[in-house]
């Protein structure tokens, strides 16, 4: 299956329909939770077990993908997800607390393990020429997924309850499951991938860069993490680290939201809210339509990917600053459009490591993401209790913008110490392997 046609069309919008039934399904499981336990510690409890496995499966799905295809993994995951919340839709007026906790567990590692393999899967489905514009639609399907999740949230529940809500979002991993039974999709193997030396070679190449730039130590102080990252290049590790921060930044503005606008608009803070969400997957939308009209494979990198993150974060501090309703639209729209155009640039150029390397690689960034949105939520959360929100979304947007200029720096110490080792080792990878082995830009953008 080549190319960004109709199948894989068709598979994004079954991927569409089950993250809307997953956002639907964020809402509704945390007031239940509420409902179940009658604390708000219960609340978080319930979250930790939902964030904490699914830190865990980013951990093992590298594992995971050298025993089953990503397509099995994606139909398995999807399979018992929707049982689990078909069971929590029967049992909802009496619910044991030991069914809604293994609940939080198989929703937390099914999401982690579903994302990693569709992600990892993308260049097999669509070719490494089509992966940007592929990224571009699935970043498009989950943030109007997102918006509509959050918006019917209050609507279905209180027509049908919390079973109903739940019904909806396994009927929507069944037609997610479904559409990968009937549409067959190629996940694995993909012709062309590079060989595993050369792949290895390029990793090897880039950490003796750093390490010549003093950029890199050459003995890692930590050998526990050494065995998850062997063999990642340094810079890689550096976006995945900088992803992992930009989670925990985000996290603020999304506890910090709930309370500007029951501030600002005390009697209907909702309205404020769906204002802002529809605003910022306005600007997501905006990313995707850019994104994929670029030509020229050195339009976009790592560089436009820590740039991004810095007018991410900064766009998000605005918004929090008391700005009339005009302003503050053109702010979340501008922090929209920069989430979306990271997130494409920073999956693609994931993507463009080798087939067997892809799901390492995914599932290291979603342990890195979790956790961070995880421990995010948490300080975040204590924060408020004693700071403004303003204060504390620009203290942990800060932190990110902190990273994305390490990260910055670090890309023109490799630029300036690559450039000359270009010149007489160019040539012979070239020779070897039939293509350049630097850090890779995204082609097709």
């Amino acid at each position: 299956m080549g190319g960004v046609g109709w199948p894989f069309r068709a598979l994004v919008s079954a991927y569409a329909l089950s993250s809307y039934g997953n956002y639907l399904n964020l809402i509704a499981l945390s007031l239940f939770s509420y409902e179940v336990t009658g604390t708000a510690f219960g609340i978080g409890a319930v979250m930790a077990l939902r964030l904490f496995s699914g830190f865990l499966a980013g951990l093992a799905s590298g594992a995971l993908s050298a025993r089953a295809t990503r397509r099995t993994v994606m139909i398995c995951t999807d399979v018992l997800q929707g049982v689990a919340m078909a069971v929590l839709a029967l049992c909802a007026s009496s619910t044991p607390l030991w069914l809604l906790a293994c609940v939080a567990v198989i929703l937390g590692a099914g999401n982690t393990f579903f994302t990693v393999a569709l992600r990892s899967a993308v260049p097999v489905m669509v070719g490494q020429e089509g992966r940007a514009r592929a990224n571009g639609l699935l970043v498009t399907a989950r943030s109007l997924a997102t918006v509509l999740g959050f918006a019917s949230a209050a609507p279905v529940i209180g027509f049908g309850g919390y079973a109903i809500a739940f019904a909806v979002n396994a009927a929507s991993f069944a037609v997610s499951a479904a559409a990968l039974l009937v549409l067959r999709p190629r996940t694995d193997g993909e012709e062309g991938d590079p060989p595993a030396e050369a792949a290895e070679s390029n990793a090897q190449a880039e950490r003796d860069s750093l390490e010549s730039a003093g950029s890199l130590p050459r003995k890692s102080r930590a050998p526990r993490l050494r065995r998850w990252t062997a063999g990642v290049p340094a810079f890689l590790l550096g976006m995945i680290l900088l992803r992992g921060v930009d989670a925990l930044a985000s996290s603020s503005h999304n506890v910090a939201l709930p309370v500007v606008a029951a501030s600002t608009d005390p009697s209907n803070p909702a309205v404020f809210m769906a204002r802002f969400w529809v605003a910022w997957a306005v600007g997501m939308l905006l990313a995707h339509q850019v994104l994929k009209r670029r030509r020229g494979e050195t339009s976009w990198g790592e560089r436009a990917f820590a740039i991004g993150t810095c007018v991410m974060s900064l766009s998000f501090v605005a918004a929090f600053t008391g700005l009339p309703a005009p302003a503050l639209m053109v702010v979340t729209v501008s922090a929209g459009f920069a989430d979306g155009c990271t997130e494409i640039i920073y999956t693609s150029r994931l993507q463009a490591a080798s087939d067997r390397e892809r799901s390492r690689l995914f599932g290291l960034s979603a342990a890195a993401e979790t956790s961070g949105f995880a421990l995010g939520t948490v300080a975040a959360a204590a924060a408020l209790e004693a700071m403004p929100a303003l204060a504390v979304v620009g203290a942990f947007h800060g932190a990110a913008v902190c990273g994305a200029l390490v990260l910055l720096l670090c890309a023109a110490a490799l630029r300036g110490t690559a450039r000359p080792l270009s010149s007489t080792s160019g040539e012979e990878e070239e020779d070897k392997h039939g293509t350049r082995t630097g850090a890779s830009s995204l082609p097709g953008t």
